[in-house]
């Protein structure tokens, strides 16, 4: 079925308001979001794999895992709560109440996200006020002041709504910087007023974010922060079994993991690797995360250099045994190396390639018939100026 692009965002499907304010946590912008359903939901969520999770992230995982709903997001930028300790966990305690409070729902159906700098408690004074303002705000019109709300580094807000033939799907992301599989310093939220029971919802968003969230790095860092979550009003009618749903979830967070690495911090180039023919699946991600992670790699694509040595390099180092009698490596749909030697290529055809705002890196390892496609982007000067300068 084919998904026709609505207005409303995160707001598109029946059942759901939002609202976004400033409240003094970041310099300039908005900072405080809320997302709320008229009725309990249907939720599901995917965490950060961090061994140091940050305080909104174990609470919402505390409230997901009492009966899978929840009626309320609500979320902050500019600051991680993150590292914070027994205080970390108060404040993120205290935002659900006050969410719940302004809209009537029990604390622990309200989900808590935070993002920004690591190792600073909040500001708890001006989050209240912010939490206030913003549930005074709430409507269906509100999902683009949410999705400018949750930014942080972001360039812009990343939003879908769409058609599904009968029930909606809508959702916001924000994610620029600190990103890699498992998942990044990202937040994605996605709403549908199909009717799905919370184990299927679960292991449908489980399904998608793995294959998508889970396959996209700009720096290789891994968040203290990240989390996907789904709400499903089911105000639609419309009920979906697991399957049905999850195809859907799969597009919504493809969609928004593009947008993401599309806005990476300092990216002037987006880059596909590609791993083909590869013993299984598994050794198809270690060797396309490889290779998307090398910063040699990324550097050579943003100053337009087609050296594929990097690509050898970094699928050596991940597959020690590999033969590079099977492995070839093709830029652009041109071949340059293979049976451990270069090929022969045309050089202008490989440098107008590379001088495009997306390049396609093909690898055949020859060692079986799995395969993966991971996205990245080139790394910068403005990704070096962009980090050098956040905290600061």
């Amino acid at each position: 079925m084919n998904a026709k692009e609505i207005p409303g965002g995160i707001c598109a499907p029946l059942g759901f308001t939002a609202a976004g304010t400033a409240c003094g946590i970041k310099p300039g912008g908005l900072d405080i979001s809320i997302l709320a359903a008229d009725e309990r939901c249907s939720a599901a969520g995917t965490f950060t794999t961090n061994a140091f999770k940050a305080a909104p992230v174990r609470l919402t995982e505390e409230h997901l895992k009492k009966d899978g709903f929840l009626q309320a997001v609500v979320a902050n930028s500019g600051n991680a709560n993150a590292w914070t300790g027994e205080q970390g966990m108060e404040d993120a305690r205290a935002m659900a109440v006050m969410a719940a409070e302004f809209i009537g729902a029990h604390p622990w159906d309200v989900a808590v996200a935070s993002t920004g700098e690591i190792g600073v408690y909040l500001p708890m004074q001006r989050v209240s006020k912010g939490i206030s303002d913003a549930a005074s705000r709430l409507n269906r019109e509100g999902g683009g002041d949410a999705a400018l709300a949750i930014m942080t580094t972001d360039t812009r807000s990343k939003e879908l709504a769409w058609d599904l033939g009968g029930f909606a799907m809508g959702g916001m992301a924000k994610g620029s910087g600190m990103i890699r599989p498992d998942m990044a310093t990202m937040l994605a939220f996605i709403t549908t007023d199909a009717e799905v029971e919370p184990a299927q919802l679960g292991q449908a968003l489980r399904s998608a974010v793995d294959a998508s969230f889970n396959l996209i790095t700009i720096d290789g860092c891994t968040s203290t922060n990240d989390m996907v979550l789904v709400l499903a009003s089911g105000a639609s009618g419309v009920s979906l079994e697991g399957k049905e749903i999850e195809k859907h979830l799969f597009r919504a967070c493809s969609h928004l993991s593009r947008l993401v690495v599309e806005d990476g911090e300092g990216a002037t180039r987006f880059i596909v690797v590609r791993v083909h023919q590869a013993a299984d699946g598994e050794e198809a991600r270690r060797a396309a995360l490889a290779v998307a992670e090398s910063s040699l790699v990324k550097t050579a694509v943003f100053g337009g250099d087609p050296n594929w040595g990097r690509v050898i390099q970094a699928l050596g180092a991940s597959l020690e045994d590999a033969d590079s009698m099977g492995v070839s490596v093709d830029i652009a749909g041109l071949r340059v190396a293979e049976n451990g030697k270069p090929a022969e290529v045309d050089g202008k055809k490989l440098n107008k390639a590379m001088a495009g705002k997306e390049v396609e890196l093909d690898i055949n390892l020859g060692r079986g018939e799995s395969e993966v496609e991971v996205w990245t982007c080139d790394l910068s000067y403005g990704y070096v100026k962009i980090n050098t300068e956040y905290h600061t």
